[in-house]
C-alpha cells in the first residue's frame, strides 16, 4: 500500500464514471450493487483509493483484504464496514472472487448532510475512524433490517425528489447507523474472545510498562501509545472497554498507576514526592490529586491506614 499511489474520488459521479457505472440518480448520495462494479486489469492486484465522501457497505461471497489507515481490516469474514471522507484504504483484488460477489455498497457526500442534525453528529458514529479493524458481522435477522433501510433510502432518492426528500433519507440515514451502533455494542459482547484478549493483552501491556523504566524516561503511557501497542484505534479500544468493563483507556491506565502507586505506599519508605517521581509525574500535586480522587484519601492518609 506505500508503494501505490492513491486514488482521490472527489465526487460520487467520478466514483460512477471509474467503476463504469450509470450516472447517479443523486448527485450527493447513490446506492451501488456490488455486481455492477468494475475493476480493470491494468489497476493492478491492489487499489488504494481516497473518498471525499463517507462509504457504508455489506458484502458476501468474496474474500479480499482492506487495508485502512495503519491497520488491516477484518474484512474476509466481515460483512458491514464503514469508511470515512479523506482516509486512505485498500484493497486487494481478485478479478475471479470480485465476480462472485454480492451486496451494496451506500456513497454519502458530506453537502448532503450539511446543516443537518445529523451532519453535525456525525463523529459520535467511532465506526467511520481510522483502525476500526473489525468489520461488524450481522445475523439474518439484522441484515434484513439494514437492508431494509438501505431499500426505503433507495426508493426515496430515485422517486421524484421534492422538500420533504432529503429529511426523509437524513432520517433512514441516522436510523441505519442508530442500529449499526446497537450491532456492534452486541459484538462486543457476543464475540468474547476477540474482546477478552484484547482486555488480557491490555493488562499485559500496562504490567510491562509500569514495572519498567519507560515508566520513569516517558512518563504515565497515553491512551494513543496503548493503542498503538495493541494495534487499535483509541476510538475503537475506548468503545470496547466501555462496553465490556464500563470504563475507558484513560481509566484503566489511572487504574494501574493507582495499584502501583497503593504498592509503593504501602511496601516501601519512600517520599509522596519519590513515588510521584517514580510513576512519572513532573509534580507532586497532580499525583496527590490524582490518587485521592481515585481513593478518596491523600498518599500520606491511605499510608497512615497500614501503620
Amino acid at each position: 500500500m506505500e508503494n501505490t499511489k492513491p486514488i482521490r474520488i472527489k465526487t460520487i459521479s467520478e466514483f460512477h464514471k471509474l467503476r463504469a457505472l450509470l450516472k447517479p440518480a443523486h448527485p450527493l448520495i447513490s446506492i451501488v450493487d456490488y455486481s455492477d462494479i468494475h475493476f480493470f486489469p491494468e489497476e493492478g492486484k491492489e487499489v488504494v483509493a481516497i473518498f471525499d465522501f463517507y462509504s457504508i457497505s455489506i458484502k458476501s461471497g468474496v474474500t479480499g483484504k482492506l487495508k485502512y489507515g495503519q491497520q488491516q481490516y477484518d474484512f474476509d469474514e466481515g460483512i458491514m464496514f464503514f469508511i470515512g471522507p479523506n482516509q486512505v484504504f485498500g484493497v486487494e483484488i481478485d478479478q475471479e472472487e470480485l465476480q462472485k460477489a454480492t451486496g451494496w455498497i451506500m456513497l454519502i457526500h458530506p453537502d448532503f448532510l450539511w446543516n443537518t442534525s445529523l451532519g453535525k453528529n456525525m463523529k459520535k458514529y467511532e465506526f467511520f475512524h481510522y483502525a476500526v479493524n473489525e468489520a461488524l458481522f450481522l445475523s439474518e435477522k439484522e441484515e434484513i433490517i439494514i437492508n431494509g433501510i438501505v431499500q426505503n433510502i433507495q426508493n426515496e432518492y430515485r422517486s421524484n425528489i421534492d422538500k420533504f426528500s432529503q429529511d426523509i433519507i437524513i432520517s433512514q440515514l441516522e436510523t441505519l447507523l442508530n442500529y449499526s451502533e446497537r450491532f456492534y455494542s452486541r459484538q462486543f459482547l457476543t464475540r468474547k474472545i476477540s474482546s477478552h484478549q484484547i482486555l488480557d493483552r491490555l493488562e499485559k501491556v500496562l504490567t510491562d510498562y509500569f514495572n519498567s523504566e519507560e515508566l520513569l524516561t516517558k512518563g504515565v503511557p497515553t491512551v494513543q501509545y496503548i493503542s498503538d501497542q495493541l494495534n487499535v484505534s483509541p476510538t475503537y479500544l475506548r468503545s470496547l472497554l466501555k462496553v465490556l468493563t464500563g470504563q475507558n483507556t484513560q481509566q484503566h491506565i489511572h487504574n494501574k498507576l493507582i495499584e502501583k502507586a497503593k504498592e509503593k505506599l504501602s511496601t516501601t519508605e519512600l517520599t509522596v514526592s519519590e513515588i510521584a517521581y517514580e510513576l512519572g509525574f513532573e509534580h507532586m500535586q497532580s499525583f496527590s490529586k490524582l490518587f485521592k480522587t481515585k481513593t478518596n484519601l491523600s498518599p500520606l492518609e491511605f499510608r497512615q491506614s497500614f501503620s
